[in-house]
């Protein structure tokens, strides 16, 4: 197995197990004595005042806003480095896990639609069961080791990127509220001076993130949601230029954040988002909402990638990942019904304004479907799909 995979793999381990430790801690607290305080802290008002500049938003909103960013930056890094060296730069590599994104967005959407039709506030949160937490997924795989193929982990990183580009569009598109038309001027402008400093070539890191910076604030003011501008400062720190360190620019912008996104921005933002009351003010758990995620995940998931997988193998478009079969494939499919994180962070989008009661429902939906489909995918890749005992 690749020496960067290792790593990489090593570290959605980590992350994976963190996330879990880190969701049950916020359960945890969100059902307890401690309830009050975890409220209390997450409601702590947090202000940056610089004349006449001013955000104030409470730590939750921080950690969903601002630490988010920094997860979506690195997302859009890995996202530029694959297109252009590694998996995705080859079209008939891009042919499989393209389709099964496709079909893994498409299928827990249309189930999740179906079971809220007639609930126009609950048809918000259409695209919560559309998301693959990469983190967890590859965590789950990391824990199999020379029982699953190197080539099944590399299609499902493959996959899990281009849902995230999925799912990137999504927020740009269906949750991005009333634009302010100086703060989209000022976030453009931040767009050109990144387009030049990459034409210039320019070998530090500070001007990037400077302006990646206020960049970020513009974008939180304009009304886009501001993670996005994460993912856009990505797509401008250059490949073809060695930092400091004598790695090309990007690679050494992804090293040196990744064990920060996988081990401190990711399960604090797990604690934060994860805390839901088993008692909610309307009595309810499980209604429409919860069980069109959990469906849409479970279900909507594995059905999805494996048929769009299963179409395009028959048509000749593409070949099972090497050393696969048909059980790895149904296995990781099953993997991909994980959605913890982006389920939870597009949740936080779609219910914003609906309430705490659909804000609980959303997350005990997402709470079940991942773990059912943790449970499903580790069974079939760990016992029925059979070993591969050298990778």
């Amino acid at each position: 197995m690749p020496n960067k995979l290792q790593s990489a793999l090593k570290h959605e381990s980590s992350s994976g197990v963190l996330l879990l430790g880190c969701a049950l801690l916020a359960i945890i607290c969100a059902n307890s004595p401690l309830d009050h305080y975890y409220d209390a802290l997450l409601a702590t008002p947090v202000e940056i005042r610089i004349g006449e500049l001013d955000i104030a938003k409470p730590l939750l909103l921080w950690i969903n806003d601002g630490l988010m960013a920094i997860f979506f930056f690195h997302v859009g890094l890995e996202l530029k480095r694959e297109i252009l060296t590694g998996e995705l730069a080859s079209p008939k590599r891009m042919v499989l896990p393209t389709a099964g994104a496709i079909g893994g967005m498409l299928f827990p959407a249309l189930i999740y639609v179906a079971i809220n039709i007639d609930d126009q506030v609950a048809l918000q949160g259409w695209a919560i069961p559309a998301a693959t937490d990469i983190a967890f997924a590859l965590g789950v795989l990391a824990l199999l080791g020379n029982r699953v193929p190197a080539s099944l982990k590399i299609f499902l990183a493959s996959l899990a990127v281009l849902d995230d580009i999925g799912a990137i569009l999504i927020i740009a598109f269906f949750y991005t509220v009333s634009l302010s038309e100086l703060s989209i001027a000022i976030a453009f402008s931040m767009v050109c001076v990144l387009f030049i400093l990459n034409k210039l070539r320019v070998r530090q890191v500070a001007p990037y993130l400077l302006t990646g910076i206020v960049m970020w604030v513009a974008v939180l003011k304009s009304g886009v949601h501001a993670t996005l501008a994460g993912v856009v400062l990505a797509m401008f720190m250059p490949l073809s230029v060695k930092g400091e360190s004598g790695q090309p620019l990007l690679i050494e912008m992804e090293h040196s954040i990744r064990g920060t996104v996988a081990l401190v921005i990711l399960p604090l933002f797990a604690f934060a988002n994860a805390g839901v009351s088993l008692t909610t003010g309307n009595g309810e758990l499980f209604n429409s909402i919860s069980l069109g995620i959990a469906a849409g995940l479970f279900f909507g998931k594995q059905i999805g990638v494996f048929l769009f997988c299963f179409i395009v193998i028959q048509l000749g478009m593409a070949a099972l990942p090497s050393r696969c079969n048909w059980r790895h494939l149904f296995g990781v499919s099953a993997l991909c019904g994980i959605g913890f994180t982006m389920s939870l962070f597009i949740g936080s989008l779609a219910f914003e304004h609906a309430g705490p009661d659909y804000t609980a429902v959303d997350r005990i939906g997402i709470l079940t479907g991942s773990f059912c489909s943790a449970l499903l995918g580790y069974g079939i890749l760990r016992w029925w799909s059979g070993n591969i005992h050298k990778t």
